[in-house]
């Protein structure tokens, strides 16, 4: 950890102005706002998990990993954009706690940078622990509701940016096409990957029958199993092949025949969708390959703000949305340790008589049930049902 005075300094500075001290009183009463979103989100996984067969199939699939927001073990984390997208993160959300501190005469110790192997990951904010315990319930909730609230604006502008971003796309005239459907991923050992099919490919026929639609697909590999049928494709440089392959008689109805996942939207079709339902860009892009800014469907595209350039930018903001947004609605969470346990704890003692023993045994059960509920969430893939 490096300490550094140019953070007191800056703090001091800011929490002077009008505008911080208008924030300082606007944020007092929305910690519980972001908590019920959370919440929300919390709850609707666990009906979905437990409803879903596939949901908890492919949870599981993908592994525990991809619960973890780190860059580098979640495997669906792009470690650049995550990690810059992480330090900025952690930076406006210690930020708010120290200049809502100073805007209400909080003391800020100390301040700095936190590095793991010569690597900044985040910044630090230590405030008096006497003074924070001794200033008004309302200006705890000031304090500690800057942090996730920091975290919930950035994701906002974030989206807003990439909304915009997305809106300046057009597609490119050379990759519009509505010949046969697109291989978005192949996977390795399929029988796919065996016959020569790629990411990027599109299936022209199988057999006597043309492939618009994966569900054109889906019936002619079924309704051959056992068969040896002609394949014709185009690679992702537009050139025709041709092969023949057979469908393994022993191909389990539940089970995927090829190994891929196709779409049959063209480049214009799959833009407008994004744009009249922004909500699905809540989904990674490294998941969601039909995204307009995935490194498959990049390419595809132009844009007339930011040029060939288009996919940093859009991926940049959306780890930049994607980080913020879980981070301070995860801080939210009433849990001992973090900025929505202190506070509601500290929102439990001063409402009520009981000795202080008592009060911090009804914390502590609030904390324990909130873990057990996020807990549950996790492991419910894992469960047997």
């Amino acid at each position: 950890m490096l300490h550094t005075p140019f953070g007191l300094k800056f703090f001091d500075y800011v929490a002077k102005t009008r505008a911080a001290r208008a924030y300082a009183r606007a944020n007092t009463y929305l910690m519980p706002f972001i908590t019920a979103i959370m919440l929300f989100f919390i709850i609707l996984s666990i009906v979905n998990l437990i409803s879903n067969v596939s949901a908890r199939e492919g949870i599981k699939e993908i592994g525990p990993r991809a619960n973890l927001l780190i860059p580098g073990i979640n495997p669906f984390l792009p470690i650049t954009y995550t990690l810059v997208a992480l330090i900025i993160s952690v930076f406006i959300h210690e930020a708010g706690h120290g200049i809502v501190a100073r805007v209400h005469g909080i003391k800020v110790e100390s301040t700095g940078i936190a590095f793991v192997l010569f690597v900044p990951v985040g910044a630090f904010v230590n405030l008096d622990r006497d003074e924070l315990t001794k200033a008004t319930l309302k200006q705890k909730s000031a304090v500690l509701t800057a942090g996730p609230l920091n975290n919930m604006i950035l994701a906002g502008i974030s989206f807003a940016v990439l909304f915009a971003t997305l809106s300046s796309l057009t597609p490119i005239a050379s990759n519009v096409t509505s010949n046969g459907i697109e291989l978005i991923t192949v996977a390795k050992g399929s029988l796919a990957e065996r016959i020569g099919l790629t990411e990027g490919s599109r299936i022209i026929s199988i057999g006597n029958s043309e492939i618009q639609t994966q569900v054109d697909l889906t019936q002619v590999l079924r309704s051959n199993i056992g068969n040896q049928l002609p394949i014709v494709w185009q690679d992702k440089n537009g050139v025709q092949m041709s092969d023949t392959f057979s469908i393994p008689s022993n191909s389990a109805p539940d089970k995927p025949i090829l190994g891929v996942t196709a779409s049959s939207v063209d480049p214009t079709a799959i833009l407008e969708i994004y744009k009249q339902e922004p909500l699905r860009l809540l989904q990674m892009p490294t998941l969601d390959k039909s995204m307009p800014f995935s490194d498959f469907m990049a390419p595809k595209y132009e844009s007339n703000l930011f040029g060939e350039s288009f996919p940093i930018v859009a991926n940049t903001f959306y780890w930049l949305f994607f980080i913020n947004f879980n981070l301070g609605l995860f801080n939210s969470l009433p849990i001992s340790i973090l900025d929505g346990g202190q506070l509601y704890s500290a929102l439990i003692q001063s409402r009520s008589k009981m000795n202080k023993n008592r009060l911090n045994q009804i914390s502590s059960a609030v904390s324990t049930i909130t873990i057990l509920i996020v807990a549950t969430s996790l492991l419910l893939p894992y469960l047997p049902f």
